[in-house]
Order: structure tokens, then C-alpha cells, then sequence
């Protein structure tokens, strides 16, 4: 899992021991698996997850960890959005983007592409066709930032972030290193330029390091384990490959990697996330989010009127409206 790398963790700027009031866990989830797309394999992140424990996120999909053959990679077709952002952070592998105001490019190991759809967009992301014929490693994940009512219908743009852009750092005990791509940890902030206050972090562990990570009390936490098994809070919940801990108040929280890991995943990987919570209504219905659902209804009536542009069909989770 190369994401961004240093062979000396002794070299970066390491965290204070955190103090204050340490975490506890609320829920331990299990992401089941499903297809996005053309067919690439994902695990939805957020699955069983109330909606008002994740706010300002509104979805998350872990992209992989696939081995593709050639002639395998698949990605999506053209599709709009509005009312949202879409964070899409490569690990391992390559991706290209594409979208109608003029943003895009392509993404590779530790690289973050962040779309502000706002009033709407259409965008397409696809493997380029040097993927397609090779085949090869793929992983990276796509999260959704919603936005609040008065953001929603700020302009597109587009933040092409590159690997070597982010902030790096490591944990008291010098065991995890530390990538901050949005918001700020502990004064280091991360390269992403956020209209909803979030933070956002991928973090390494060696086998039995403890990472004790300041938190913004104001935000919520959630932490999602990419790679590797630990345990996270006080006290200690076991986690794994594939699930989500959503953390309650306090000042900081805490995620062990135990000593021994599987050979095929040597370190824990986890993907850490919080921000400000927005509390308006939500209502999401596949590609839009927005706060009602006539707004949402009034969404699909512009894209079917082209004034979206003119695209293939929508596709992509959920099929029927949720409204919080």
C-alpha cells in the first residue's frame, strides 16, 4: 500500500501526547461489498450507519483492493451531481477524470482529486487505456462531503491534489505515519481546500504502534480500517480490514495495530475522518443530495432537460430517497 511513503519516520514532525478526554466507541460496522460503475468492486463504508452519526459525510466507497487482468479495469460512465463534494483519493493504482467544467486529469498513488459539484456537474472516471491493457493494482476510495443549504449551489470546481502536497507526520511513539490531506492536525494542515470544516487523515501503523490522535472536539470521528486488524477507543474494540468505528465525544482518540498482522497486509491502514456537523434535513437520492425532496426531484428534472448536459442514464447507490 505505497500511497506516500518515508523510509525514516524519526525525520517528520511527531505529534505532543494527546491529553484530554479520550474517545469511546459508538458502533463497529462491517462494510458489505457491491459494484460501482462498469462493474469495479467496492465496500460501502457507511452501510447501516445513521446518517445523523456521519454528518457533514454522506457516503463512502473503498475502491478495491483489486488485482485486475488485462482487459479487467472498469470504471464509471458520465453522470451528474449537485449539492455535494466528491473526494476521490487513489492508494494504489491510476485513475483519469473528466468533467464538464473544465476540470480533470489523472490520479495515481497517493494523489486526491476533489470535485465541488455545487449547483451540478457531470464528471467520468475511468482507468486510462494503458490500465485497460495491462491490467494491475488497484485501490483508492471515493468519499462524499456534503454541503450545507447555503453552499449548494456555489459553482463547480475542481482541486487537483498532489501526493506530495500532503502533510506529514507521526504518532508520539513514532510507530504510524501520518498523511493529512483536508484540515488540520495539531496545527499541520492539510493541503485540501474544504467548504464544510472537515478533517481528513490516512494513517499507517507499524505492528503494535499506538496512535493517540488530537481531535477537534466540535467534529465528529469516524475511522475506517483499509488494511490490517487493531483495535480503536477506550476501551478497546477490536477492528478490521473492512469496518468502520464511529467514536463518540472527547478530546482525542486512540488506534492500536496489534503485533502480529497477516503477511499480505504487514501494517494497519486506516482512513480517518470528522468535521463540523452540518444538522440540516438530507435528502439523497442517488446522484444528488440535497435538503428536500422536491430540490431533489427538481435535480432530475434538470439533468433530463440537459441543463446538466446531455449524458448517459444515472447510475450509482441509492435507488429510493432518504430524507433525515
Amino acid at each position: 500500500m505505497p500511497a506516500i511513503t518515508v523510509p525514516d519516520l524519526t525525520v517528520l514532525p511527531r505529534l505532543t501526547q494527546a491529553l484530554g478526554l479520550t474517545r469511546s466507541v459508538k458502533s463497529v460496522t462491517t462494510a458489505p461489498s457491491a459494484f460501482e460503475g462498469e462493474g469495479f468492486p467496492v465496500r460501502r463504508a457507511f452501510f447501516g450507519v445513521a446518517l445523523a452519526d456521519l454528518d457533514p459525510f454522506i457516503h463512502l466507497d473503498q475502491m478495491g483492493e483489486v488485482e485486475y487482468a488485462p482487459g479487467e479495469p472498469k470504471g464509471t460512465p458520465w453522470h451528474p451531481h449537485r449539492g455535494f463534494e466528491t473526494v476521490t483519493y487513489i492508494i494504489d493504482g491510476i485513475f483519469d477524470h473528466q468533467d464538464s467544467n473544465g476540470g480533470g486529469g489523472t490520479i495515481t498513488n497517493g494523489d486526491t482529486q476533489w470535485m465541488t459539484a455545487g449547483a451540478g456537474i457531470l464528471h467520468i472516471e475511468t482507468p486510462p487505456e494503458s490500465l485497460v491493457l495491462s491490467g494491475g493494482l488497484f485501490h483508492g476510495f471515493q468519499l462524499w462531503v456534503n454541503l450545507p443549504a447555503s453552499q449548494k449551489w456555489a459553482a463547480p470546481s475542481y482541486q487537483d491534489i498532489r501526493a506530495g502536497q500532503v502533510s506529514l507526520l507521526t504518532s508520539a511513539d513514532g510507530g504510524t505515519l501520518l498523511r493529512v490531506i483536508a484540515g488540520s492536525v495539531e496545527g499541520h494542515q492539510g493541503p485540501g481546500s474544504t467548504r464544510t470544516p472537515i478533517t481528513m487523515v490516512h494513517a499507517t501503523l507499524a505492528p503494535g504502534a499506538e496512535l493517540r490522535l488530537p481531535w477537534n472536539p466540535a467534529y465528529n470521528a469516524l475511522a475506517y480500517t483499509l488494511a490490517g486488524h487493531g483495535t480503536v477507543g477506550e476501551p478497546a474494540r477490536p477492528v478490521k480490514m473492512g469496518q468502520l468505528a464511529v467514536f463518540g465525544a472527547g478530546d482525542n482518540l486512540v488506534i492500536r495495530a496489534n503485533e502480529n498482522q497477516e503477511s499480505r497486509s504487514p501494517q494497519m491502514d486506516v482512513l480517518i475522518l470528522g468535521g463540523a456537523p452540518i444538522g440540516e434535513p438530507v435528502a439523497w437520492m442517488g446522484p444528488f443530495v440535497m435538503n428536500t425532496k422536491a430540490e431533489v426531484l427538481k435535480a432530475f428534472e434538470d439533468y433530463q432537460a440537459g441543463r446538466l448536459g446531455s449524458i448517459p442514464a444515472v447510475h450509482g447507490a441509492p435507488t429510493e430517497l432518504l430524507e433525515s
